[in-house]
C-alpha cells in the first residue's frame, strides 16, 4: 500500500479519499489581480492538490511520481526490472520511483527534449526521441535486452481534438516500436494514452506481442484529464520474428 502524507489544511474538517490522501480546506491565490485567469486556476489547482504536497514531502520531483507508484501497485512490474528505459523522462520523477523500488542493481536510461537534472543511477539524454540518432544512442546505453520500457510522453496540444489525438498516437506508436525492438522475454511496456485508449489496429498489434494488455487510470491522474495508461506485460520475443516475416 502506498503511504502518502496528508495535505496540510487550515484546521477545518478534512475528508480522506480512496487513495489515502486527505483533502483539506480550499486554498485561494492571494494577489490574483493582474494574473491571467488560466494562471490563477493553475496556481489554485496546485495549492489544493494533495499529490503536489506529497511529492514535495517525499522528495519527488513531480506529482507524476504517484502515477507510476499506483500503476506498479496494481500491476507489480518494477521490482523485477533491472534495465529500464524512461521515454519522456523530464523532470525525472518516474526515474526516481524506479530507482527507489528496484534498488541499486537497476539501471535507468531516460530521454527527453528537455534537460533532466542528474540523478544517481540514471543516465539521461537530451534528444528528440523521434530521431534515428536518439534511438541509436539509447540502444548503445542499454547494452542488451530491456526489462521495462515506460513512456510518459505527451505531444504539445493544439486545441484541435483530432490533431492532438493523431499526435498522441504517433508517440505511442514510436514507444511501442522501440519496446518491440528492445524488450527481453517477459518484458513490460507502459505508456500514456488518452481517452479512448490506443488505436484499435495498434492495440491489436500490441496484444500479439504481450501476454496481458490492460488500460488503467491511476488515482493520481487528475479526474479532468483525458489521460490513461496502457500496461502490457509478458513480452514475447518470438513476436519480433513475426514482425519481420510480415515486412
Amino acid at each position: 500500500m502506498i503511504k502518502r502524507p496528508k495535505l496540510s489544511g487550515t484546521g477545518k474538517e478534512r475528508k480522506t479519499n480512496a487513495s489515502g490522501l486527505t483533502r483539506g480546506a480550499k486554498f485561494r491565490v492571494k494577489n490574483a489581480r493582474g494574473r491571467k485567469i488560466s494562471s490563477v486556476r493553475w496556481l489554485q489547482r496546485q495549492l489544493n492538490d494533495p499529490y503536489v504536497d506529497a511529492a514535495r514531502l517525499d522528495g519527488y520531483r513531480a506529482r507524476s511520481a504517484y502515477k507510476l507508484l499506483e500503476l506498479d501497485e496494481k500491476f507489480s512490474f518494477l521490482k523485477k526490472s533491472r534495465v529500464i528505459v524512461d521515454l519522456g523522462a523530464a523532470p525525472g520523477s518516474w526515474a526516481q520511483v524506479a530507482l527507489k523500488l528496484c534498488g541499486r542493481k537497476a539501471r535507468v536510461v531516460g530521454i527527453d527534449l528537455l534537460e533532466v537534472a542528474p540523478l544517481e543511477g540514471a543516465t539521461f539524454l537530451e534528444m528528440d526521441f523521434a530521431t534515428d540518432e536518439a534511438e541509436a544512442a539509447l540502444l548503445d546505453l542499454c547494452q542488451g535486452p530491456v526489462d521495462l520500457v515506460m513512456s510518459d510522453m505527451a505531444a504539445a496540444t493544439t486545441g484541435h481534438q483530432q490533431t492532438d489525438h493523431i499526435r498522441t498516437l504517433a508517440l505511442v506508436e514510436l514507444a511501442f516500436d522501440f519496446a518491440r525492438k528492445t524488450l527481453g522475454e517477459g518484458g513490460v511496456f507502459v505508456t500514456k494514452v488518452f481517452r479512448g485508449g490506443a488505436d484499435q489496429a495498434m492495440l491489436a498489434e500490441i496484444r500479439k506481442c504481450f501476454a496481458s494488455v490492460r488500460h488503467f487510470k491511476p488515482p493520481a491522474s487528475r479526474s479532468g484529464s483525458a489521460e490513461t495508461y496502457l500496461v502490457a506485460k509478458g513480452f514475447k520475443v518470438s513476436s519480433r520474428h513475426l514482425e519481420k516475416e510480415s515486412d
